[in-house]
């Protein structure tokens, strides 16, 4: 397993659940300082984003992409894939499509996250699964096409009604033509929802992409009362040998949660 850190670039997510907030340069030389393994790149858009500057510091400072966001996508851009409006819905597909193409160029995945969006008012719950599912069978091809998964991300009944816990999540996968999506398992959305989070990461098995280190109270692991232990067993059982990423406040700040993150990632990790 391998230790990521988030950046956001996303001005309106600030105070939200990322560590670093000031640019890229900075949240690479940081992330090096203290000896992760990569950072995950939560951006305005796609052409926000600059391949020639992502690709010399990650050399300069021996780092890999993990994953690339979309949240922007709702929370700055008010576009979700499962929209009454069909325009929205377009938009929406194409923003994540080119960010799974940017992402695919490092050889990192997407993830679908709060763009998936929710069923209320006019939209049945049918009717909002299936435009999730249209779109997840022309995006799953196409990170597969870049040779990386696609990252769909259940969360938490506060943020969407559509899948809240691992069971139903890998339900809806097997409906899909495409076997190119993969689940993120957040640890925070999952101490909400599950009732044994070791047992649903072990149900998750080879559909597990990519996990947030967060611990119950979104702070850095360690600051929680998450228990590590059997979550690092149910996680060594499966053989999940990705990414932790710390999708965390930074509280009490950002050099205080990295330096948490990193330590609870090599005492987990040995």
């Amino acid at each position: 397993m391998r230790s990521a850190i988030t950046i956001s670039l996303v001005p309106e997510t600030k105070g939200g659940p990322f560590v670093y907030w000031d640019g890229l340069a900075d949240g690479f030389a940081r992330a090096a300082k203290l000896g992760f393994d990569a950072v995950e790149i939560f951006p305005s858009s796609a052409e926000e984003l600059d391949a020639r500057e992502i690709k010399s510091l990650c050399a300069q400072h021996n780092l890999k992409v993990a994953a690339i966001g979309t949240g922007a996508g709702w929370v700055k851009h008010k576009l979700r894939l499962t929209d009454p409006d069909a325009t929205v819905r377009r938009r929406a597909q194409e923003f994540i499509a080119a960010i799974v193409d940017f992402a695919g160029s490092f050889g990192a995945p997407a993830i679908l996250g709060s763009m998936q969006g929710r069923w209320e008012g006019s939209v049945s719950r049918e009717q909002a699964l299936a435009w999730l599912a249209e779109a997840l069978e022309q995006l799953g091809p196409r990170a597969h096409a870049q040779g990386v998964p696609l990252l769909y991300e259940f969360l938490n009944r506060y943020e969407t009604n559509l899948f809240n816990r691992v069971s139903d999540s890998l339900e809806f996968l097997k409906t899909l033509r495409t076997q190119n999506v993969k689940l993120l398992c957040d640890l925070f959305h999952m101490n909400i929802e599950e009732s044994d989070v070791a047992a649903a990461l072990r149900l998750a098995g080879p559909k597990l992409g990519h996990v947030h280190f967060a611990d119950s109270n979104r702070r850095a692991i360690g600051l929680g009362h998450t228990d590590m232990k059997p979550v690092m067993a149910a996680l060594r059982d499966i053989g999940y040998d990705g990414y932790l990423s710390a999708e965390v406040f930074a509280l009490p700040d950002s050099r205080s949660a990295a330096a948490q993150t990193i330590a609870a990632f090599r005492k987990s990790v040995p």
